[in-house]
């Protein structure tokens, strides 16, 4: 079965069948497990871990974060994308995402005020969670619409913490 996988602003094709895994065509050896009752995962990739907390977020449409950065993640197979293609769906709303909180935690600082342009994986917030910093960063250009929160106040998971309009016209982020 062939996948397209966006994140970060590039698309991969993974294909799965029984020879193995693919990712672009090159052969990788990989293993993914769930820790019961949560949403971590821990991926064995070529011989190196990594410990990961990934979201369903409906429609193929994941949230990922992976070494303190966060990930909108969309995986479609090729029928879907075919379909996609032909009837112009999926392009999805237009604009950057919010800064949201990726679990319950405390925020240790804003990194950007009202008013700031952002580029994409410009560090936004730092959010304590279970004893671990965590730097959330745009993951794409954008204008600083709101700042929702305050340094040492209490979030819940999935929490807007920063909203963030499309970069001006004229200026450009």
């Amino acid at each position: 079965m062939l996948y397209h996988v966006t994140m970060a602003g590039r698309t991969l094709q993974v294909e799965l069948d029984a020879d193995g895994i693919r990712v672009d065509g090159t052969a990788v050896e990989a293993d993914l497990a769930t820790i019961e009752g949560t949403d971590v995962r821990t991926l064995l990739l070529d011989g190196a871990s990594h410990r990961m907390v990934v979201r369903a977020e409906g429609s193929g449409r994941w949230y990922v974060l992976l070494g303190g950065r966060r990930y909108r993640t969309e995986v479609v197979d090729e029928r879907t994308r075919a379909i996609r293609e032909m009837t112009g769906a999926g392009a999805g709303p237009a604009g950057p995402s919010p800064i949201r909180a990726p679990m319950p935690g405390l925020v240790v600082k804003i990194e950007v005020t009202e008013g700031d342009t952002i580029q994409e994986g410009q560090g936004v917030a730092i959010v304590e969670a279970m004893k671990m910093e965590n730097e959330l960063r745009a993951s794409s250009p954008g204008l600083v619409s709101r700042v929702l929160v305050e340094e040492g106040q209490a979030v819940e998971k999935d929490q807007i913490l920063v909203e963030l309009a499309a970069p001006d016209e004229e200026g450009g982020a």
